[in-house]
Protein backbone atom coordinates (compact mmCIF):
# COMPACT_ATOMS: atom_id res chain seq x y z
CA UNK A 1 0.00 0.00 0.00
CA UNK A 2 1.63 3.25 -0.57
CA UNK A 3 0.58 6.96 1.06
CA UNK A 4 -0.53 7.87 -2.65
CA UNK A 5 -3.81 5.42 -1.76
CA UNK A 6 -4.71 7.93 1.13
CA UNK A 7 -6.70 11.39 0.84
CA UNK A 8 -3.58 13.39 1.70
CA UNK A 9 -2.57 16.38 0.68
CA UNK A 10 0.25 17.31 -2.05
CA UNK A 11 2.44 18.77 0.51
CA UNK A 12 2.18 16.79 2.87
CA UNK A 13 2.62 13.62 0.20
CA UNK A 14 5.67 15.89 -1.07
CA UNK A 15 7.15 15.63 2.10
CA UNK A 16 6.29 11.44 2.99
CA UNK A 17 7.91 10.61 -0.37
CA UNK A 18 11.16 12.97 0.44
CA UNK A 19 11.21 11.12 3.94
CA UNK A 20 10.21 7.80 2.48
CA UNK A 21 12.37 6.95 -0.51
CA UNK A 22 9.34 4.40 -1.96
CA UNK A 23 6.29 6.09 -0.50
CA UNK A 24 5.34 2.86 1.18
CA UNK A 25 3.19 3.07 4.42
CA UNK A 26 6.08 1.85 7.37
CA UNK A 27 4.55 0.06 9.48
CA UNK A 28 1.26 -0.90 7.67
CA UNK A 29 -0.94 -1.48 10.71
CA UNK A 30 -1.81 1.02 12.38
CA UNK A 31 -1.35 4.12 10.37
CA UNK A 32 -3.56 2.21 8.02
CA UNK A 33 -6.19 1.29 9.70
CA UNK A 34 -6.51 5.29 11.54
CA UNK A 35 -6.24 6.86 8.26
CA UNK A 36 -8.44 4.33 6.91
CA UNK A 37 -11.56 5.22 9.01
CA UNK A 38 -10.93 8.83 10.34
CA UNK A 39 -12.90 11.12 8.31
CA UNK A 40 -11.33 12.74 5.44
CA UNK A 41 -10.55 16.31 7.31
CA UNK A 42 -8.81 14.44 9.97
CA UNK A 43 -5.86 14.18 7.19
CA UNK A 44 -6.30 16.75 5.39
CA UNK A 45 -5.59 19.28 7.92
CA UNK A 46 -2.37 20.68 6.93
CA UNK A 47 -3.72 21.55 3.34
CA UNK A 48 -4.61 24.89 4.49
CA UNK A 49 -1.36 26.91 5.60
CA UNK A 50 -1.98 29.57 7.99
CA UNK A 51 -2.28 33.19 7.48
CA UNK A 52 -5.26 32.75 5.21
CA UNK A 53 -8.99 32.12 5.59
CA UNK A 54 -10.11 33.47 8.87
CA UNK A 55 -6.30 34.00 10.03
CA UNK A 56 -5.52 37.56 10.65
CA UNK A 57 -2.65 38.82 8.50
CA UNK A 58 0.84 38.67 10.32
CA UNK A 59 -0.88 37.27 13.42
CA UNK A 60 -1.24 33.12 13.49
CA UNK A 61 -4.03 31.68 15.31
CA UNK A 62 -3.52 28.36 17.25
CA UNK A 63 -5.29 25.78 15.99
CA UNK A 64 -4.41 22.58 16.80
CA UNK A 65 -3.34 21.38 20.52
CA UNK A 66 -1.74 18.11 21.26
CA UNK A 67 -1.03 17.04 24.66
CA UNK A 68 1.53 14.74 25.79
CA UNK A 69 2.87 12.95 29.15
CA UNK A 70 6.35 13.24 28.36
CA UNK A 71 8.90 15.70 27.02
CA UNK A 72 10.45 13.11 25.08
CA UNK A 73 7.38 12.09 23.89
CA UNK A 74 6.52 15.49 23.02
CA UNK A 75 9.71 17.28 21.40
CA UNK A 76 9.10 13.45 18.90
CA UNK A 77 5.56 14.80 18.02
CA UNK A 78 6.77 18.17 17.01
CA UNK A 79 10.03 16.49 15.27
CA UNK A 80 7.04 14.52 13.11
CA UNK A 81 5.23 17.77 12.28
CA UNK A 82 8.24 19.73 11.33
CA UNK A 83 9.16 16.45 8.64
CA UNK A 84 5.53 16.23 7.44
CA UNK A 85 4.99 19.42 7.35
CA UNK A 86 7.84 21.85 6.35
CA UNK A 87 6.16 21.84 3.05
CA UNK A 88 2.62 23.09 4.31
CA UNK A 89 3.53 26.67 5.74
CA UNK A 90 2.44 25.86 9.02
CA UNK A 91 4.40 26.93 11.44
CA UNK A 92 4.43 24.26 15.28
CA UNK A 93 6.18 24.49 18.41
CA UNK A 94 6.77 22.10 22.03
CA UNK A 95 6.55 23.87 24.84
CA UNK A 96 7.59 21.01 28.39
CA UNK A 97 8.82 21.94 31.40
CA UNK A 98 12.56 21.82 32.71
CA UNK A 99 13.46 24.66 30.14
CA UNK A 100 13.20 28.58 30.01
CA UNK A 101 9.74 29.24 30.00
CA UNK A 102 10.26 33.16 29.22
CA UNK A 103 11.88 31.79 25.80
CA UNK A 104 8.99 29.56 25.17
CA UNK A 105 6.55 33.02 25.62
CA UNK A 106 8.71 34.99 23.42
CA UNK A 107 8.14 32.20 20.67
CA UNK A 108 4.88 31.83 21.39
CA UNK A 109 3.80 35.45 21.00
CA UNK A 110 4.97 35.45 17.59
CA UNK A 111 1.83 32.87 16.35
CA UNK A 112 1.61 29.01 15.71
CA UNK A 113 -0.76 27.19 14.35
CA UNK A 114 0.29 23.72 15.16
CA UNK A 115 1.49 23.54 19.82
CA UNK A 116 2.59 20.35 21.14
CA UNK A 117 2.67 20.89 25.05
CA UNK A 118 2.78 18.92 28.45
CA UNK A 119 -0.14 19.66 30.65
CA UNK A 120 1.66 21.29 33.23
CA UNK A 121 3.58 23.47 31.54
CA UNK A 122 0.34 24.45 29.01
CA UNK A 123 -1.82 25.27 32.41
CA UNK A 124 1.72 27.96 33.49
CA UNK A 125 1.42 29.44 30.15
CA UNK A 126 -2.43 30.12 30.32
CA UNK A 127 -1.61 31.54 33.56
CA UNK A 128 0.43 34.00 31.98
CA UNK A 129 -2.04 34.61 28.95
CA UNK A 130 0.79 33.59 26.90
CA UNK A 131 -1.65 32.24 24.80
CA UNK A 132 -5.43 31.31 24.23
CA UNK A 133 -7.40 28.75 23.49
CA UNK A 134 -9.85 30.17 21.79
CA UNK A 135 -9.55 29.69 18.36
CA UNK A 136 -8.63 25.96 18.81
CA UNK A 137 -10.45 23.56 16.35
CA UNK A 138 -8.03 20.14 16.54
CA UNK A 139 -7.62 18.57 20.18
CA UNK A 140 -5.57 15.60 20.40
CA UNK A 141 -4.92 13.96 23.37
CA UNK A 142 -2.10 10.96 23.01
CA UNK A 143 -1.13 8.69 25.91
CA UNK A 144 -4.01 9.14 27.69
CA UNK A 145 -3.21 6.23 30.26
CA UNK A 146 -0.05 7.02 30.82
CA UNK A 147 -1.63 10.29 31.71
CA UNK A 148 -3.35 8.88 34.26
CA UNK A 149 -0.27 7.11 35.44
CA UNK A 150 1.59 10.53 35.78
CA UNK A 151 -0.97 12.10 37.96
CA UNK A 152 -1.83 14.61 35.33
CA UNK A 153 -5.44 13.54 34.83
CA UNK A 154 -7.09 16.44 36.79
CA UNK A 155 -5.23 18.98 34.18
CA UNK A 156 -6.14 17.12 31.29
CA UNK A 157 -9.65 17.90 32.30
CA UNK A 158 -9.00 21.61 33.14
CA UNK A 159 -7.48 21.77 29.36
CA UNK A 160 -10.89 20.32 28.57
CA UNK A 161 -12.93 22.89 29.90
CA UNK A 162 -11.08 25.63 28.01
CA UNK A 163 -11.12 24.27 25.02
CA UNK A 164 -14.28 25.27 22.45
CA UNK A 165 -16.86 22.76 22.67
CA UNK A 166 -16.84 23.12 18.74
CA UNK A 167 -14.10 21.09 18.01
CA UNK A 168 -12.56 17.98 16.33
CA UNK A 169 -10.77 15.50 19.74
CA UNK A 170 -8.38 13.04 18.54
CA UNK A 171 -8.14 10.39 21.88
CA UNK A 172 -4.98 8.17 21.91
CA UNK A 173 -4.51 5.37 24.46
CA UNK A 174 -3.04 1.96 24.51
CA UNK A 175 -5.22 0.99 27.52
CA UNK A 176 -8.61 2.05 28.58
CA UNK A 177 -8.97 1.82 32.51
CA UNK A 178 -12.42 3.22 33.74
CA UNK A 179 -11.04 6.67 34.31
CA UNK A 180 -9.92 6.89 30.65
CA UNK A 181 -12.94 5.56 29.52
CA UNK A 182 -15.20 8.29 31.95
CA UNK A 183 -12.78 10.96 30.73
CA UNK A 184 -12.97 9.86 26.82
CA UNK A 185 -17.02 10.22 26.97
CA UNK A 186 -16.67 13.35 28.97
CA UNK A 187 -14.72 14.97 26.06
CA UNK A 188 -15.74 13.27 22.65
CA UNK A 189 -18.88 13.65 20.90
CA UNK A 190 -20.08 10.18 19.12
CA UNK A 191 -16.24 8.79 18.43
CA UNK A 192 -15.56 6.79 16.01
CA UNK A 193 -13.17 3.84 17.81
CA UNK A 194 -10.13 2.47 16.21
CA UNK A 195 -8.82 -0.26 17.43
CA UNK A 196 -5.11 -1.28 16.49
CA UNK A 197 -3.32 -4.13 17.89
CA UNK A 198 -4.36 -5.04 21.48
CA UNK A 199 -1.42 -4.06 24.06
CA UNK A 200 -1.76 -7.32 25.16
CA UNK A 201 0.32 -8.66 21.90
CA UNK A 202 3.96 -8.32 21.49
CA UNK A 203 5.86 -8.33 18.30
CA UNK A 204 6.26 -12.26 16.42
CA UNK A 205 9.50 -10.84 15.48
CA UNK A 206 11.32 -9.73 19.26
CA UNK A 207 13.16 -12.15 20.50
CA UNK A 208 11.79 -12.70 24.15
CA UNK A 209 14.01 -13.96 27.06
CA UNK A 210 13.87 -14.54 31.01
CA UNK A 211 16.96 -14.70 33.13
CA UNK A 212 16.62 -15.54 36.70
CA UNK A 213 19.13 -14.07 39.06
CA UNK A 214 19.09 -12.70 42.97
CA UNK A 215 19.04 -8.76 43.11
CA UNK A 216 22.32 -9.25 44.31
CA UNK A 217 23.95 -10.04 40.74
CA UNK A 218 21.55 -8.23 38.66
CA UNK A 219 24.31 -5.76 37.86
CA UNK A 220 26.68 -8.26 37.36
CA UNK A 221 24.35 -10.61 34.94
CA UNK A 222 24.20 -7.14 32.91
CA UNK A 223 27.65 -6.46 32.82
CA UNK A 224 28.04 -9.82 31.26
CA UNK A 225 25.31 -9.56 28.98
CA UNK A 226 26.71 -6.60 27.44
CA UNK A 227 30.06 -8.24 26.94
CA UNK A 228 28.57 -9.51 23.63
CA UNK A 229 29.96 -7.41 20.81
CA UNK A 230 26.97 -7.86 18.80
CA UNK A 231 25.01 -5.23 21.14
CA UNK A 232 25.73 -2.13 19.74
CA UNK A 233 23.48 -0.42 21.81
CA UNK A 234 20.81 -1.36 24.17
CA UNK A 235 18.42 0.54 26.31
CA UNK A 236 17.53 -0.87 30.21
CA UNK A 237 15.04 -0.25 32.22
CA UNK A 238 14.25 0.56 35.45
CA UNK A 239 11.77 1.13 38.05
CA UNK A 240 12.76 4.03 39.86
CA UNK A 241 15.38 6.92 39.22
CA UNK A 242 17.88 6.04 41.74
CA UNK A 243 18.15 2.64 40.37
CA UNK A 244 18.55 3.96 36.94
CA UNK A 245 21.46 6.03 38.32
CA UNK A 246 23.20 3.19 40.44
CA UNK A 247 23.45 1.40 37.20
CA UNK A 248 24.48 3.92 35.01
CA UNK A 249 27.47 4.73 37.50
CA UNK A 250 28.06 0.77 38.23
CA UNK A 251 28.50 0.42 33.92
CA UNK A 252 30.65 3.76 33.54
CA UNK A 253 32.98 2.42 36.45
CA UNK A 254 33.64 -0.38 33.82
CA UNK A 255 34.25 1.48 31.10
CA UNK A 256 30.79 1.26 29.19
CA UNK A 257 29.31 4.32 28.34
CA UNK A 258 26.11 5.08 29.51
CA UNK A 259 23.41 7.80 30.68
CA UNK A 260 20.20 7.27 32.42
CA UNK A 261 17.06 9.89 31.66
CA UNK A 262 14.35 10.14 33.86
CA UNK A 263 12.24 12.95 35.94
CA UNK A 264 14.82 14.08 38.15
CA UNK A 265 17.26 15.12 35.21
CA UNK A 266 17.30 18.45 33.46
CA UNK A 267 16.01 18.64 29.56
CA UNK A 268 19.25 19.37 28.75
CA UNK A 269 20.55 16.41 30.33
CA UNK A 270 17.99 14.45 28.83
CA UNK A 271 18.32 15.69 25.23
CA UNK A 272 21.69 15.20 25.56
CA UNK A 273 21.56 11.61 26.98
CA UNK A 274 19.08 10.85 23.28
CA UNK A 275 21.02 12.41 21.11
CA UNK A 276 24.25 10.74 22.07
CA UNK A 277 22.26 7.31 22.18
CA UNK A 278 20.97 7.70 18.79
CA UNK A 279 24.32 8.49 17.20
CA UNK A 280 25.94 5.28 18.97
CA UNK A 281 28.35 7.68 20.93
CA UNK A 282 26.52 6.21 24.17
CA UNK A 283 25.88 2.16 24.35
CA UNK A 284 23.74 1.95 27.37
CA UNK A 285 20.86 4.19 27.84
CA UNK A 286 19.00 3.62 31.13
CA UNK A 287 15.14 4.41 31.67
CA UNK A 288 12.52 4.64 33.63
CA UNK A 289 8.56 3.71 32.80
CA UNK A 290 7.91 7.24 32.20
CA UNK A 291 10.16 7.62 29.34
CA UNK A 292 9.53 3.97 28.22
CA UNK A 293 6.20 5.18 25.81
CA UNK A 294 8.51 8.73 24.65
CA UNK A 295 11.38 6.88 23.34
CA UNK A 296 11.67 6.28 19.22
CA UNK A 297 14.90 5.03 18.08
CA UNK A 298 15.66 3.78 14.40
CA UNK A 299 17.34 0.44 14.64
CA UNK A 300 17.33 -0.26 18.43
CA UNK A 301 17.54 -4.07 18.51
CA UNK A 302 18.27 -4.30 22.68
CA UNK A 303 16.23 -4.14 24.96
CA UNK A 304 17.10 -5.08 29.06
CA UNK A 305 14.03 -5.43 31.17
CA UNK A 306 16.71 -4.68 34.87
CA UNK A 307 13.24 -4.66 36.62
CA UNK A 308 10.24 -6.17 36.19
CA UNK A 309 7.80 -3.66 35.59
CA UNK A 310 4.29 -3.68 38.60
CA UNK A 311 2.71 -3.13 35.67
CA UNK A 312 2.22 -5.88 33.46
CA UNK A 313 1.24 -3.59 30.40
CA UNK A 314 4.34 -1.77 30.76
CA UNK A 315 6.39 -4.79 30.00
CA UNK A 316 4.40 -4.38 26.34
CA UNK A 317 5.69 -0.75 25.89
CA UNK A 318 9.07 -0.91 26.91
CA UNK A 319 10.10 -3.97 24.61
CA UNK A 320 8.17 -2.10 21.78
CA UNK A 321 11.07 -0.12 21.70
CA UNK A 322 12.70 -2.46 19.72
CA UNK A 323 11.50 -5.05 16.75
CA UNK A 324 10.17 -2.08 15.04
CA UNK A 325 8.67 -1.48 11.50
CA UNK A 326 8.90 -5.32 10.68
CA UNK A 327 12.91 -5.20 11.98
CA UNK A 328 13.80 -8.08 14.32
CA UNK A 329 14.76 -7.49 18.07
CA UNK A 330 15.97 -8.96 21.10
CA UNK A 331 14.29 -8.26 24.55
CA UNK A 332 15.76 -9.83 27.81
CA UNK A 333 14.22 -9.19 31.41
CA UNK A 334 16.27 -10.14 34.57
CA UNK A 335 13.94 -12.06 37.20
CA UNK A 336 14.70 -12.11 41.40
CA UNK A 337 12.57 -13.83 44.05
CA UNK A 338 10.39 -11.27 44.89
CA UNK A 339 9.32 -9.91 41.04
CA UNK A 340 8.02 -13.47 40.47
CA UNK A 341 3.99 -12.29 40.83
CA UNK A 342 4.67 -9.52 38.13
CA UNK A 343 6.09 -12.10 35.74
CA UNK A 344 2.87 -14.27 36.15
CA UNK A 345 0.88 -11.12 35.51
CA UNK A 346 3.45 -10.63 32.37
CA UNK A 347 2.65 -13.71 31.15
CA UNK A 348 -0.97 -13.96 31.82
CA UNK A 349 -1.37 -10.83 29.60
CA UNK A 350 0.54 -11.60 27.19
CA UNK A 351 -0.91 -15.40 26.87
CA UNK A 352 3.08 -16.57 26.38
CA UNK A 353 5.73 -18.19 28.37
CA UNK A 354 8.68 -16.52 28.39
CA UNK A 355 11.80 -18.82 27.76
CA UNK A 356 14.24 -19.01 29.95
CA UNK A 357 17.86 -18.95 30.02
CA UNK A 358 19.18 -21.12 32.64
CA UNK A 359 22.78 -21.69 32.23
CA UNK A 360 24.50 -18.16 33.14
CA UNK A 361 26.95 -17.23 35.50
CA UNK A 362 25.06 -15.52 38.33
CA UNK A 363 21.90 -17.83 38.47
CA UNK A 364 19.45 -17.69 41.37
CA UNK A 365 18.65 -21.25 42.74
CA UNK A 366 15.30 -20.24 44.28
CA UNK A 367 14.55 -19.08 40.65
CA UNK A 368 15.42 -22.23 38.41
CA UNK A 369 12.10 -23.85 37.34
CA UNK A 370 11.81 -27.17 36.95
CA UNK A 371 10.95 -28.80 33.33
CA UNK A 372 12.84 -25.88 31.82
CA UNK A 373 16.24 -27.85 29.23
CA UNK A 374 19.10 -26.78 30.53
CA UNK A 375 17.85 -26.20 33.76
CA UNK A 376 19.33 -29.09 35.88
CA UNK A 377 21.18 -27.80 39.28
CA UNK A 378 24.46 -29.77 38.66
CA UNK A 379 24.64 -29.02 35.00
CA UNK A 380 23.57 -25.18 35.47
CA UNK A 381 26.19 -24.91 38.07
CA UNK A 382 29.09 -26.45 36.18
CA UNK A 383 27.96 -24.06 33.68
CA UNK A 384 28.52 -21.15 36.20
CA UNK A 385 31.76 -22.54 37.49
CA UNK A 386 33.12 -22.77 33.71
CA UNK A 387 31.80 -19.55 33.05
CA UNK A 388 33.65 -17.81 35.92
CA UNK A 389 36.81 -19.37 35.25
CA UNK A 390 37.28 -18.06 31.78
CA UNK A 391 36.16 -14.64 32.55
CA UNK A 392 38.93 -13.60 36.01
CA UNK A 393 37.32 -10.54 35.29
CA UNK A 394 33.98 -11.54 36.63
CA UNK A 395 32.54 -11.50 39.92
CA UNK A 396 32.40 -14.99 41.19
CA UNK A 397 29.28 -17.62 40.55
CA UNK A 398 27.10 -17.77 43.62
CA UNK A 399 27.14 -21.25 45.22
CA UNK A 400 24.07 -23.54 44.83
CA UNK A 401 23.84 -24.58 48.33
CA UNK A 402 25.05 -21.06 49.62
CA UNK A 403 22.23 -18.86 51.45
CA UNK A 404 23.60 -15.65 48.91
CA UNK A 405 24.68 -13.37 51.66
CA UNK A 406 27.02 -12.94 54.51
CA UNK A 407 29.96 -15.31 56.05
CA UNK A 408 27.91 -18.26 55.45
CA UNK A 409 27.80 -18.09 51.97
CA UNK A 410 28.19 -21.17 50.09
CA UNK A 411 28.24 -23.29 53.26
CA UNK A 412 25.56 -25.91 53.84
CA UNK A 413 24.11 -27.51 57.30
CA UNK A 414 22.92 -26.15 60.07
CA UNK A 415 26.08 -25.79 62.51
CA UNK A 416 27.59 -23.10 63.69
CA UNK A 417 29.82 -20.65 61.95
CA UNK A 418 33.36 -20.83 62.39
CA UNK A 419 34.91 -19.50 65.32
CA UNK A 420 31.72 -18.71 66.56
CA UNK A 421 30.79 -18.53 70.62
CA UNK A 422 28.43 -20.66 71.69
CA UNK A 423 25.18 -19.54 73.09
CA UNK A 424 22.35 -17.34 71.07
CA UNK A 425 23.68 -16.33 67.97
CA UNK A 426 27.33 -16.93 68.86
CA UNK A 427 27.12 -14.61 71.73
CA UNK A 428 27.80 -15.49 75.38
CA UNK A 429 25.13 -17.36 77.63
CA UNK A 430 22.96 -15.30 78.87
CA UNK A 431 23.09 -14.48 82.80
CA UNK A 432 20.26 -12.83 85.34
CA UNK A 433 20.21 -9.84 86.37
CA UNK A 434 23.31 -10.05 88.72
CA UNK A 435 23.59 -13.48 88.92
CA UNK A 436 26.07 -16.38 88.01
CA UNK A 437 25.68 -17.86 84.41
CA UNK A 438 23.25 -19.90 83.57
CA UNK A 439 25.12 -22.28 81.56
CA UNK A 440 29.01 -22.65 81.53
CA UNK A 441 31.07 -21.61 78.37
CA UNK A 442 32.30 -24.14 76.09
CA UNK A 443 35.99 -25.00 77.36
CA UNK A 444 38.85 -23.02 75.72
CA UNK A 445 36.33 -19.76 75.37
CA UNK A 446 36.90 -17.05 78.18
CA UNK A 447 34.04 -16.56 80.57
CA UNK A 448 32.99 -12.70 81.37
CA UNK A 449 32.35 -11.90 84.76
CA UNK A 450 29.30 -11.32 86.27
CA UNK A 451 27.48 -8.18 86.83
CA UNK A 452 27.04 -6.68 89.80
CA UNK A 453 23.67 -5.86 90.97
CA UNK A 454 21.80 -2.95 89.38
CA UNK A 455 24.23 -3.39 86.32
CA UNK A 456 22.81 -3.37 83.13
CA UNK A 457 23.02 -7.20 81.61
CA UNK A 458 23.89 -7.96 78.20
CA UNK A 459 20.49 -9.84 77.83
CA UNK A 460 17.80 -9.56 80.61
CA UNK A 461 16.40 -12.92 82.00
CA UNK A 462 14.15 -13.77 85.31
CA UNK A 463 16.29 -16.09 87.93
CA UNK A 464 15.77 -19.97 87.08
CA UNK A 465 15.38 -19.14 83.23
CA UNK A 466 16.65 -21.31 80.57
CA UNK A 467 18.83 -19.98 77.56
CA UNK A 468 17.27 -20.36 74.07
CA UNK A 469 19.46 -22.67 71.50
CA UNK A 470 19.25 -23.13 68.30
CA UNK A 471 20.89 -24.91 65.22
CA UNK A 472 20.46 -22.37 63.10
CA UNK A 473 24.06 -20.95 61.63
CA UNK A 474 22.97 -17.74 62.41
CA UNK A 475 21.23 -18.56 66.03
CA UNK A 476 18.12 -17.36 67.43
CA UNK A 477 16.54 -15.41 64.53
CA UNK A 478 13.42 -14.11 66.44
CA UNK A 479 14.67 -11.73 68.49
CA UNK A 480 14.14 -10.70 71.89
CA UNK A 481 16.56 -13.40 73.88
CA UNK A 482 16.22 -15.99 76.23
CA UNK A 483 12.18 -16.76 77.28
CA UNK A 484 11.59 -17.48 80.98
CA UNK A 485 8.79 -19.98 82.32
CA UNK A 486 5.85 -17.52 81.49
CA UNK A 487 7.03 -17.20 78.06
CA UNK A 488 6.46 -20.99 77.68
Amino acid sequence: MQFSDFALSEPILRAVHRHWEDGRLRPPDPERLLLAKAKREDVSLAGKPAGRGDAAPGRRKLRVLVLSPTRELAAQIHESFETYGKFTGFRSAVVFGGVNINRQITELGRGVDILVATPGRLLDLLGQRALTLSDLTVFVLDEADRMLDMGFIHDVRKIAALVPKVRQTLFFSATMPDDIRALSKNILTNPVEVAVTPVASTAETIDQRMYFVEKADKRHLLVSVLKDENIERALVFTRTKHGANRVVEHLEKLGITAAAIHGNKSQNARERALDGFKASQIRVLVATDIAARGIDIDGLAFVVNYELPNIPESYVHRIGRTGRAGASGRAISFCEAEERPYLRDIEKLIRRKIDVIAEHPYPSPLGIPSGIPGSDRRAAEAFARTAAASDPDARPPREFGGRGRGGNQGRSGTGPRPGARSGVGGRPEARPIGGRPIAAAPAGSPARPARPNGASPNVPVAPGARPVTSNHPRGHRGGGGPRGPSAR
